[in-house]
């Protein structure tokens, strides 16, 4: 065999050799940000939610309330006892970075019994003492129960085939699509949106179920009005260069009526360039009159 023909062979060999360990390795993290969720959500139905939110919060964790917030700090003075246990929640899908150190969950929740119920996202981040913490966790209530119960099995988002190099240059190639996002938003969010979406991105924030297909999300982003003012905030890049999570501002008109509340993404960097796989768009509560 000529050389050049063996290098070849040997080249290829190799990388599917890499794509393999690669494949293997990733189902592993991929895992662990599921079994991070279910342990999260197993101490609030044993301690209660407080107790539990107040444990797996990262030092540096957000919620709206109904501004971005420090977790720990929102949750400080409500008391852990007597324990609430009357919330529940369960991961239905899930996604991790190449490096294993940032990834999100997201999954039904219920409220007493089915009192009320909705859809969380939960944006997890390996700690230096390799915990599971949460930085961010937000999600809007639902006019129906969801059809997923907890034993469904959780689908995983496949680990991004691309990366940036490292969290700094994705955090600055983000940076300029969200800015290019917002600033077609302005004129035009459809169209907007439409540019970025993945084709299987998850799109939710309104009292219907999450959107999972083409049709689903169309009608969910029509819920956001024809354009939209929106400004970032802030958000993390993993460290691997291929998965983001970014939240901000936003204002937009829907019937008529002005509303104002958050975005929250996550951008994953595939060999067609980065993509949203995941939007959410949080309402304020509207101000009681007085």
């Amino acid at each position: 065999m000529p050389r050049h023909a063996l290098f070849a062979a040997l080249v290829a060999a190799a990388s599917l050799s890499i794509g393999i360990a690669a494949a293997e390795a990733a189902a592993e993290p991929a895992d662990a940000v599921v079994t991070a969720e279910r342990e999260f959500a197993a101490d609030g139905a044993a301690r209660g939610w407080i107790a539990a939110f107040k444990k797996y919060a990262a030092p540096d964790g957000i919620v709206l309330r109904p501004d971005p917030i420090n977790a720990r700090e929102s949750l400080a003075s409500q008391p852990d006892e007597p324990a609430d246990t009357s919330l529940k929640w369960w991961p239905v899908w899930a996604g991790i970075a190449q490096s294993g150190d940032l990834g999100f969950t997201t999954g039904p929740f219920t409220v007493g019994d089915d009192k009320g119920f909705g859809h969380y996202f939960t944006v997890w981040a390996k700690q230096p003492d390799g915990t599971w913490r949460w930085i961010f966790d937000g999600g809007p209530r639902n006019a129906e129960k969801s059809p997923q119960g907890p034993n469904t099995t959780p689908i995983l988002l496949p680990t991004a085939t691309a990366s940036s190099g490292s969290a700094q240059k994705a955090w600055a190639e983000v940076g300029s699509l969200e800015a290019m996002l917002a600033a077609a938003a302005a004129t035009d969010a459809k169209a907007a949106y439409a540019a970025y979406f993945a084709p299987d991105a998850r799109v939710m924030g309104s009292p219907a179920h999450p959107a999972t297909d083409r049709e689903t999300v169309a009608i969910e982003i029509a819920t956001r009005g024809p354009t939209m003012d929106m400004k970032a905030l802030g958000g993390r890049a993993s460290s691997a260069g291929d998965l983001v999570f970014t939240y901000g501002s936003a204002q937009w008109s829907h019937d008529g009526a002005p509303r104002t509340g958050h975005y929250v993404r996550i951008w994953q960097k595939r060999a067609s360039g980065w993509q949203l796989v995941f939007d959410e768009v949080l309402p304020k509560p509207p101000r009681k009159a007085t």
